[in-house]
C-alpha cells in the first residue's frame, strides 16, 4: 500500500515577494518617516518613480502606515471643551501660560482676544467696551491688516485717574487702531444718587452713546475681582476702598460692566449698582457677540460667577486661570 505523507513545513515564501516586502517598508520609511519625495526613494533604491509610487500605494492599501497627528495645542482644546461644559458660555479661547508673570499671561490673553475680534467685526459694525486691564490688552495685541470702517463706543460712564479706567481713553486707542471712529461719553462712572443717574443717562450726548452702544454688535469686556488686594474695581470710585465691609457683606463675587454680582451672577444690593452710569445687564444681553477677557487665579472665581450668570458668549483666558476655573466648579458642584 502506498501511503501518503502530508508535509507540516509551510512553503517557503518566493524570494520576489521579499524582496518586494523590504522595498515596500524601504520606500514607506523614506516617505513618511524621512519626508523624501518619491523622486529621491527611486534614486535611493535604484527604481523607477512609478515603482516607489505603487509601493507607497500598496502599502497604504495594506494598512502598514498608521498616521497619528499630535496637536500641541490638544491640551488647550480639551481644556476648552471643560470650560463649556460647566455652561454660561458657548465658546472658550485658552492660551498656554507660558511664565508666572501675570502680566506676561494677560497680554497673550489679549492677544488672543486681539485676533478673536478681528474675526468678528466688519466695516459698519459698532464695537461697545469697558475700561479695564485686559480690555486695554486687546488694544495693545491688535495686530490690524486693513483699516476697519467701524465705530468704539464705551458700555460705561468715564473714570479718569488711570489710562485702564478710562474707558474714553481705550476707545480711542481701539479706534485709532483699527481706523475707526471713537464716541466719547461725558458723564462720570457713579453718579451721586439714583436720581442724578437717571438725569444723566438722559442727557442727549450720554443717551446717544448708550444707544449707540445697544446696537452695537460686538462687545468686549474685563471681568473684574473684588475680595483681591489687587482688585481694579477700587480704582473706580472714592468711597468704594473704604467701603469694601458693605461690598463683601452685600455678597459680591465679581463685576462686569462695574456692576457687583454675587456668586450665582446676579446683581448684589449694593448701593453704588444704584447709581451707576452704564449699560444695564439686561441691555448687554442684547448685544449679539460679548467677549469677556481676563487671566489670573484671582479672576478664576469671578469668571465663574459671570459663566453661571450667562453674560457672555465668549471667555478668552489663559491655561492656569482655566484649570483653576474648572477646580472651583468641580468643588462646588457647579458642572452642567
Amino acid at each position: 500500500m502506498t501511503v501518503v505523507r502530508l508535509s507540516t513545513k509551510q512553503s517557503p515564501v518566493p524570494r520576489e515577494e521579499i524582496v518586494i516586502a523590504r522595498q515596500m517598508h524601504q520606500a514607506l520609511v523614506l516617505h513618511f518617516v524621512e519626508g523624501l519625495t518619491q523622486g529621491q526613494i527611486a534614486d535611493q533604491l535604484g527604481v523607477s518613480q512609478p515603482t516607489v509610487n505603487r509601493l507607497i500605494k500598496r502599502g497604504r492599501q495594506l494598512g502598514l502606515v498608521e498616521i497619528k497627528i499630535k496637536s500641541p495645542v490638544e491640551p488647550l482644546i480639551d481644556l476648552e471643551e471643560r470650560l463649556l461644559a460647566v455652561g454660561g458660555i458657548n465658546r472658550a479661547i485658552v492660551v498656554p501660560t507660558v511664565s508666572g508673570n501675570p502680566q506676561t499671561a494677560l497680554q497673550a490673553v489679549g492677544e488672543a482676544a486681539a485676533r478673536l475680534l478681528l474675526e468678528q467685526i466688519t466695516d459698519g459694525d459698532t464695537i461697545c467696551i469697558t475700561g479695564g486691564k485686559g480690555v486695554s490688552a486687546v488694544v495693545a495685541g491688535l495686530q490690524v491688516p486693513r483699516p476697519f470702517n467701524i465705530e468704539v463706543v464705551p458700555a460705561t460712564g468715564c473714570v479718569q485717574g488711570k489710562h485702564y479706567t478710562d474707558v474714553n481713553h481705550v476707545s480711542t486707542l481701539l479706534a485709532d487702531k483699527l481706523g475707526g471712529r471713537a464716541y466719547q461719553i461725558h458723564a462720570p462712572l457713579f453718579a451721586d444718587t439714583a436720581a442724578e443717574r437717571s438725569m444723566l443717562i438722559n442727557m442727549r450726548s450720554v443717551a446717544d452713546v448708550f444707544k449707540r452702544a445697544r446696537e452695537a454688535k460686538v462687545a468686549v469686556v474685563g471681568i473684574g475681582s473684588i475680595l483681591t488686594d489687587d482688585s481694579s474695581y477700587y480704582d473706580l470710585h472714592p468711597s468704594s476702598s473704604t467701603d469694601r465691609v458693605a461690598i463683601e457683606r452685600s455678597g459680591a463675587s465679581c463685576e462686569l460692566l462695574a456692576h457687583l454680582l454675587d456668586d450665582r451672577g446676579q446683581v448684589c444690593g449694593y448701593s453704588l449698582n444704584d447709581s451707576l452710569v452704564s449699560l444695564t445687564l439686561s441691555e448687554f444681553a442684547s448685544i449679539p457677540t460679548k467677549i469677556g477677557v481676563a487671566s489670573g487665579p484671582n479672576k478664576a472665581k469671578p469668571i465663574l460667577s459671570i459663566m453661571r450668570g450667562n453674560h457672555l458668549d465668549t471667555l478668552v483666558t489663559d491655561e492656569a486661570t482655566g484649570m483653576r476655573i474648572l477646580e472651583i466648579a468641580e468643588a462646588e458642584g457647579s458642572w452642567a
